[in-house]
């Protein structure tokens, strides 16, 4: 199961709640800010880009990144919460 990163800048309406409804559907956890994480299988960053881009505003930005190794200090949680 490959682990993502997902980060956005919401801008104009900042509809955050369906974004974080889809992001709880996908037991993601919260990183920093607009950063969270997940595990996927079967998919790319550029499909999961497609997907939530579906979700977020037309003048929103998102990207999405598949990770293999990490670090971080003083986040609000870390891919080792991932179940």
């Amino acid at each position: 199961m490959a682990l993502y990163f997902i980060t956005y800048d919401l801008r104009k309406s900042r509809d955050y709640q369906k974004l974080y409804t889809e992001l709880k559907e996908y037991n993601a956890v919260r990183i920093l800010e607009s950063t969270w994480c997940f595990k996927r299988d079967n998919t790319s960053p550029s499909r999961l880009r497609d997907h939530f881009k579906s979700i977020i505003d037309g003048d929103d930005a998102i990207m999405v990144s598949e990770v293999t190794n990490w670090a971080s200090i003083n986040t609000d949680g870390n891919p080792n919460q991932l179940k």
